[in-house]
């Protein structure tokens, strides 16, 4: 097997992961863990919908399977629970089962994934909500979408930088989806949330020309476990700032503070995968 960095060069460069037979079994054997995760919370999940209460279900089954996969979820600080937008930097999947598991919040996603058979089902019953960045003619719609769920009180999640990165670098944020925002819906608060995955960070982290299912394959053949914190930063009132290029600004700024404090230097310009590659 490859040293993790060298593991990693070789998915960033879309190279399938070179997996043993051990960590064939142990990728089968947490993907068996997670069919039994879904049997149990799926059908508890529609059984509590059908009495109209509040299902705990998706949030159980979302850091259950975090924690199949490896990860070991550490919350730092409080999430606010209604009427909020949470705003967080990205570095994997398991960011979704990370925030998911600690929060209860949806989740803003590409619609490829709400397409896919099992993924997109699972999704939705967590209420998200699928969008299409190349669908500009859409954007209407896909705001009012995201304004429906924030009247209804969910908390909802956005990756403004629009893709993964390293953990170690912010890309520039993307704001189209802030636009729910511009004017804010009465008594919404917009709070950071910062993922680290400390020293396995650049291990862990989906980027380069790495597909999807190689990088679930290679995560979940890992041997042992890894750290995620996830930090829930100070909120703020959407309504002091003015429109949804502020609001970004202001967001990454406190992420980019946040992640310098828990890396203990600057951040770096983000190393896409022909560096890596060329490494």
């Amino acid at each position: 097997m490859a040293e993790p960095i060298d593991a990693r060069r070789e998915a960033a460069a879309g190279r399938p992961p070179r997996i043993g037979a051990i960590g064939w079994v142990r990728l089968w054997s947490r993907v068996a863990m997670m069919a039994l995760a879904a049997l149990v919370t799926v059908p508890l999940h529609y059984l509590w919908r059908l009495f109209r209460l509040h299902s705990p279900w998706p949030r159980i089954f979302l850091g259950s399977v975090g924690r199949i996969s490896g990860a070991r979820v550490s919350r730092v600080g409080t999430p606010l629970k209604r009427n909020v937008f949470y705003v967080a930097n990205h570095l994997s999947w398991i960011d979704i089962l990370a925030i998911g598991g600690t929060s209860g919040s949806a989740f803003v996603a590409k619609r490829e994934i709400g397409a896919s058979p099992i993924v997109g089902w699972l999704s939705t019953l967590n209420r998200t909500v699928f969008v299409s960045r190349e669908d500009r003619l859409g954007v209407a719609d896909q705001i009012n979408q995201l304004r429906d769920a924030i009247a209804e009180n969910w908390a909802i999640t956005v990756f403004p930088e629009g893709t993964t990165t390293d953990g170690r670098s912010l890309l520039p944020f993307k704001t189209p989806m802030l636009k729910v925002l511009e004017p804010p819906p009465e008594g919404v608060r917009v709070q950071p949330v910062l993922m680290d995955f400390g020293a396995v960070g650049e291990e862990i982290a989906w980027i380069g020309a790495e597909s999807g299912r190689d990088n679930a394959i290679r995560v979940l053949s890992r041997a042992g476990s890894f750290p995620v914190r996830v930090h829930y930063l100070e909120p703020f009132c959407p309504s002091a700032i003015s429109g949804r290029k502020a609001i970004a600004a202001e967001s990454r700024r406190r992420l980019t503070e946040a992640l310098e404090g828990v890396l203990g230097e600057p951040l770096r310009p983000f190393v896409g995968h022909e560096v890596l590659a060329a490494g």
